[in-house]
């Protein structure tokens, strides 16, 4: 399969971190662009603790797209780091530095240091709805069945 065209969007380092890489795909058919720590010093991620990190770059997403920030899988398995409001999302609109909300749900402290890879971000399309107010809405074979209404 071709590969699609790709977009280009623009980018701004913030200053004191232009020695990084910008964000990339590590392989060819790779979703995500691995996003690093942009911390002047190492800390110390708790058990439990939750807290931003920043990445060291400023976006401008065009219009009908957004940017999904996700957890590394190697990190997560391996560590327990993910990212409590998974997927993040960062708006077209939004120009501020993109950070992740970090979260440690492993049983061991994790040290994040300046340039560590710890987080991804892919660039997913947006589409927009208007609600249409109806007086019922149409049945379906699920109906209202809840979480877990279809058994284990």
């Amino acid at each position: 399969m071709a590969a699609g065209v790709m977009m280009e969007i623009k980018i701004r380092k913030k200053p004191g971190f232009e020695d990084f890489d910008l964000p990339r795909y590590m392989t060819a058919a790779a979703a995500g662009m691995d996003l690093r720590a942009a911390v002047e010093e190492e800390f110390t991620l708790q058990p439990g603790e939750i807290r931003f990190i920043p990445s060291g770059i400023y976006i401008a997403v065009p219009d009908g797209f957004e940017a999904q920030l996700r957890p590394r899988s190697g990190l997560a398995l391996r560590q327990g780091l993910s990212i409590v409001n998974s997927p993040g999302t960062v708006d077209a609109d939004y120009r501020g530095e993109i950070g992740m909300i970090a979260i440690n749900l492993g049983s061991e402290p994790i040290a994040i240091r300046r340039g560590m890879r710890v987080a991804q971000m892919v660039i997913q399309k947006v589409e927009k709805a208007d609600w249409l107010e109806v007086e019922k809405l149409e049945a379906s074979t699920r109906d209202s069945g809840g979480f877990g209404h279809t058994g284990e």
